[in-house]
């Protein structure tokens, strides 16, 4: 069952922004560092076909550029990801459906003799798509509103700085 208010920022999070309120932080669990591992693509995007050739390079290429910076400024860890998998997937997704749109155009055919032309299926889709990937975007720190949320920490140079 949830908790009704907002939602408890992530210790390191705390850590990383200061507590000015001087709230209680809770102790959550620390995992401890672990690479993150590329998921094997082929796994995901099963097929040879040009289009999903593309797909799975358009993701490959999303956690190469993502995955370390995540890593070094948030601490991700390998358990925690299925999240960055997830949000790779999507765009490859996206990607995919707007390569159809472009090439199949926003009405296609119903396939139905009565029915004419209709909406492209992809639009629909690509509509959810996008909602799911601006929720994995917060959840990743990605989007610019959350950006803005993230204070670099002061630099004291001691050793106890997790963020060195």
């Amino acid at each position: 069952m949830s908790r009704p208010g907002r939602k408890p920022k992530p210790t390191l999070q705390v850590v990383r922004e200061g507590n000015p309120g001087h709230r209680p932080v809770r102790d959550g669990v620390t995992l401890p560092p672990t690479a993150l591992k590329e998921p094997d693509w082929p796994e995901w995007f099963a097929g040879d076909d040009d289009e999903t050739t593309y797909a799975r390079d358009t993701a490959a290429e999303l956690w190469r550029r993502t995955a370390p910076t995540l890593s070094r400024s948030m601490g991700l860890v390998n358990e925690q990801g299925e999240v960055l998998t997830d949000y790779c997937v999507t765009w490859a997704r996206i990607v995919q459906g707007e390569r159809s749109l472009t090439r199949d155009g926003v009405l296609v055919e119903s396939g139905r003799a009565d029915r004419g032309r209709v909406k492209n299926p992809w639009t629909t889709v690509l509509n959810q798509y996008r909602s799911h990937m601006r929720s994995l975007a917060g959840e990743l720190g990605l989007t610019p509103s959350a950006a803005s949320r993230l204070v670099r920490p002061p630099v004291d140079g001691g050793e106890d700085d997790p963020f060195d």
